[in-house]
């Protein structure tokens, strides 16, 4: 009692937005490691060092891969975050994709850049859910969806700085020192998360007690005190629990979709502006950047909009009825600039989708088993994104031009759409 009226007299403290920062800065660091190749894929000297010049599908690997470990990573090491706690999980994370981008720029032939490649989707799958896993322990139901978009922020934030950046560093060093220049920048995450990031609200020491009441009261009976089950146990239990949720699975398929558009264009979006479109090196990277740009405003909005009419998937068939217009104008007009505006602004549009899924899985997957659902969840996603680069790379080397491939993921994109409409008919 004395307790909750000391909690009523002081001011909560705001502890848990430091958290959001540390969370954006770790996802943007991670989204560097990944993005750097796709400048790679653009640059002639790094495709005749590992062999594959003019070699579209095998470029295309070289994402496949990362993708697959990513997937592997999060369906099978997630759950270490709900027995590990999510800052040993994600500390762990990071240590792993910094000797992966190490690997990297010494690797001599293609395949140790693959081995690379995959080494880093392990690290980054075991890193992506733990920031659910946060984002469910530090902050109370009514203020996640604007929390989900403050982090994912970075996931946009980071292309539009590490295009222009990697088109920058590329072609006035080499190939090599983007990758050393990624291993260096994830020492910044590694002390972040060790010094302001515990895994709950009580164990750090400069969250008062007005600030927990708060977070506590607005979670609603979600969290799960007292001891730990065995790890087996707490699989088990957990498994039975998304096993059994239809709308969890529903969720699994519109992210599905999502992702293998986002990273099929992600992957060629800088070919496709330099190499089809005949852009610059200097104009490729100011305009690769743009989707990112777009994409901030996207998730600002989707995470204040959402907080208030209290639906999230709506702004998921918005985004991929966005993307699905994008592609198709891109693949029909001759128009350089038109073309590249038009993909530019389906990719951003599709990122709004993304922070409004994780919302949707917050509210529907209960505490305990948050870190395993979203391991699943982003695992099983981005086991098929893994197709999107290697969709693209197929349809050029069979047809000679993009717009294939193009036209393939606009019809991903509508499968998108109809997943959604289960979830805004079921009132998320």
């Amino acid at each position: 009692m004395r307790a909750q009226t000391v909690a009523m007299c002081e001011r909560p403290t705001k502890r848990r937005f430091v958290l959001i920062v540390v969370l954006l800065i770790t996802i943007m660091v991670a989204y560097f490691d990944r993005v750097n190749i796709s400048i790679l894929i653009a640059d002639e000297h790094f495709l005749k060092a590992m062999g594959i010049a003019d070699h579209p599908s095998k470029a295309g690997l070289l994402m496949t891969v990362f993708l697959i470990a990513y997937g592997l990573g999060n369906v099978f090491l997630s759950s270490l975050g709900d027995y590990l706690g999510p800052r040993r999980a994600m500390l762990l994370a990071v240590v792993t994709w910094g000797i992966a981008m190490f690997m990297g720029g010494i690797a001599p032939t293609l395949a140790v850049m693959l081995l690379s490649r995959f080494l880093l989707g392990i690290g980054e799958g075991i890193h992506f859910p733990m920031q659910s896993t946060y984002v469910k322990a530090w902050f109370p139901k009514k203020e996640r969806a604007k929390a989900n978009a403050s982090w994912f922020i970075g996931t946009s934030l980071a292309p539009a700085v590490a295009m222009p950046f990697f088109s920058w560093l590329v072609p006035h060093t080499s190939w090599h020192i983007s990758f050393f220049t990624c291993t260096v920048v994830g020492f910044v995450p590694l002390y972040l998360i060790w010094r302001f990031a515990p895994d709950t609200p009580r164990q750090c020491k400069f969250t008062n007690l007005a600030e927990i009441t708060y977070i506590e009261n607005g979670q609603e009976g979600e969290t799960t005190p007292g001891p730990k089950p065995a790890f087996k146990t707490l699989l088990r239990e957990n498994l039975h629990l998304l096993k059994g949720n239809p709308l969890f699975w529903m969720l699994v398929i519109y992210y599905s979709v999502h992702n293998i558009v986002y990273w099929g264009l992600l992957t060629w979006l800088p070919a496709y502006l330099k190499s089809a479109r005949g852009f610059s090196w200097s104009e490729m990277g100011v305009l690769a950047s743009l989707p990112f740009i777009l994409s901030i405003a996207c998730k600002l909005f989707a995470g204040w909009a959402s907080d208030i009419v209290g639906r999230r998937a709506p702004f998921c068939i918005v985004a991929s009825l966005g993307a699905a217009l994008g592609l198709y104008l891109s693949a029909q007009t001759s128009n350089n600039m038109l073309a590249a505006i038009s993909i530019c602004f389906g990719m951003g549009v599709l990122t709004l989708g993304a922070p409004m899924t994780f919302t949707m899985l917050q509210e529907m997957v209960p505490a305990k088993a948050i870190s395993l659902g979203a391991g699943i969840m982003n695992g099983l996603s981005f086991l098929c994104a893994s197709s999107g680069p290697l969709i693209m790379g197929f349809s050029m080397s069979a047809s000679g031009s993009f717009s294939g491939a193009l036209y393939v993921l606009m019809c991903i994109a509508l499968i998108g759409t109809a997943a959604s409409l289960v979830l805004v008919l079921r009132k998320y």
